[in-house]
């Protein structure tokens, strides 16, 4: 098996050294470097190419908003978990915007950690559920209806376009399948479609993008 090899990224030593701690112990882990600010993150994770790096938000010289839009585009291979005591919205949607695929606060319990360090590595996305909860609250203020001006419109057909709007606005499938009288199999087979068209990870990609 292959083990998840993972980049510590934060100012305080002893949250490294803590982190470090409860990573190794575990099989399907090793932790291949550290880093105490976003310059040496940089080079750290040029040099040692790990799959995933831990990311706090605050730190001296380059934050964590920063680090993850450059890592998006220099190493894009490497998901990125955010771990961070700020659950504030321009920290959480700075960091998704950026390409984070991880938002962990720091009081999250280590097997929650663990778990969100392979899930990442696996190219799935993962949210703590105050940061979760937080971010669904935000994307149900929008309208459903509203501007289409977004870069990718025009790939998509009007339904998919109604769709992807409702996912924005947090809306379920079985929400969306209900508005617009159609199966939840339906809603699904669009979903795929509109990310797939638009180039998007995930649901939160998509809001992300249609919140631009």
């Amino acid at each position: 098996m292959t083990r998840v090899r993972v980049v510590l990224v934060d100012d305080q030593a002893l949250m490294r050294q803590g982190l470090r701690k409860l990573l190794e112990v575990e099989d399907g882990v090793e932790v291949v470097g550290e880093a105490a600010d976003g310059y040496e993150a940089l080079l750290v994770i040029g040099e040692r190419r790990p799959h995933v790096a831990l990311v706090d938000m605050r730190m001296p010289g380059m934050n964590g908003v920063e680090l993850i839009t450059r890592l998006a585009a220099e190493h894009p291979q490497v998901a990125v978990i955010v771990l961070s005591t700020f659950d504030e919205d321009e920290y959480i949607f700075g960091a998704l915007r950026g390409g984070a695929t991880g938002y962990l606060l720091k009081d999250c319990s280590p097997e929650e950690l663990v778990t969100a360090v392979h899930r990442v590595s696996r190219g799935e996305t993962v949210l703590g559920s105050p940061v979760a909860a937080r971010l669904v609250a935000e994307l149900r203020q929008l309208p459903l209806q509203g501007s289409a001006g977004f870069p990718g419109r025009e790939l998509l057909s009007e339904r998919e376009l109604e769709v992807a709007r409702m996912v924005a606005a947090g809306a379920a499938n079985r929400e969306i399948a209900a508005r617009l009288s159609i199966s939840e199999g339906t809603v699904k087979n669009h979903v795929s479609s509109v990310l797939r068209k638009l180039g998007l990870r995930d649901r939160i990609q998509l809001a992300l993008r249609l919140r631009s």
